[in-house]
């Protein structure tokens, strides 16, 4: 099995081109995305025929959980469906499992260098409070086809990524998991965000999570509609926009990493 490593900002997947649905996929991103044993990734990717939309990706975690949607895995299936000559289109449609997106691709000397996704609407649900033993936490729901919870802190640098985190994901009310996020307000364009991703943990950039750390910002009124947003990750920074029907526009890079190989007795 050949795969494509590439990344989002960081946030780096295993990515397969195949024209059917992978035996075991969960086990074998277990395998391939353990950081010593394996390549190394947050996940894998798989780029299928779609009977629907151009192509259609399925994503897998690091703990062999399939996700809905990835905001970085998707704009890196645009550039390798681009660049590997799967398809000639700079506007295509993906099939993932909270809906089909577009991608807007810009080419640059031949090869995809950034990519805009429209990612649906936002859904900004009421703030609520999380009880977590002593601790009583406040933060907001936001739903991009994938459960987010994001919450407000005046240092993401301090931000309890590895205690919160996991408390957040696996808390009870939360039967699926959530991506919870930690967002710090720099001023009205920019935000400072940092993830603690469901199923694969801290990661350096989640799309999803930007455009649900965008939502909810826009919500508590610390930034505006139809204004550009900068969302500064660990990994880069993405341009969220955000019209008043709470559609979503993310715009970001994709970057190939290298190519590699399975053996069968691996």
């Amino acid at each position: 099995m050949k795969f494509t490593k590439m990344h989002g900002l960081g946030n780096d997947y295993l990515y397969v081109y195949d024209t059917q649905d992978p035996k075991d996929p969960g086990e074998l991103s277990r395998q391939l995305s353990d950081r010593h044993f394996g390549a190394g990734s947050d996940g894998m990717i798989w780029i299928l025929p779609s009977n629907v939309a151009d192509f259609k990706m399925r994503i897998f975690n690091a703990d062999g959980s399939e996700a809905m949607m990835c905001g970085n895995g998707i704009r890196c299936v645009g550039k390798y469906v681009y660049d590997k000559g799967y398809t000639r289109k700079t506007t295509l449609t993906i099939e993932t499992l909270s809906g089909i997106k577009t991608l807007d691709l810009k080419v640059v000397n031949g090869k995809v260098s950034t990519v805009s996704v429209d990612m649906g609407k936002a859904k900004v649900c009421p703030s609520a409070m999380l009880h977590l033993e002593q601790t009583e936490i406040t933060y907001q729901p936001v739903s991009m086809g994938n459960p987010h919870a994001v919450i407000f802190v005046e240092d993401a640098s301090l931000a309890p990524l590895t205690t919160l985190g996991p408390r957040i994901e696996h808390h009870p009310r939360f039967q699926d998991g959530v991506n919870v996020e930690f967002v710090q307000v720099i001023n009205e364009h920019t935000l400072r965000m940092r993830v603690w991703e469901r199923g694969s943990g801290v990661t350096l950039a989640c799309g999803t999570g930007a455009c649900a750390s965008t939502a909810a910002a826009i919500a508590a009124g610390y930034c505006t509609f139809n204004q550009p947003i900068e969302v500064q990750l660990d990994g880069g920074s993405l341009l969220i926009t955000i019209n008043d029907h709470w559609d979503v526009n993310m715009q970001g890079p994709a970057t190939t990493i290298y190519e590699g190989e399975v053996n069968e007795d691996a």
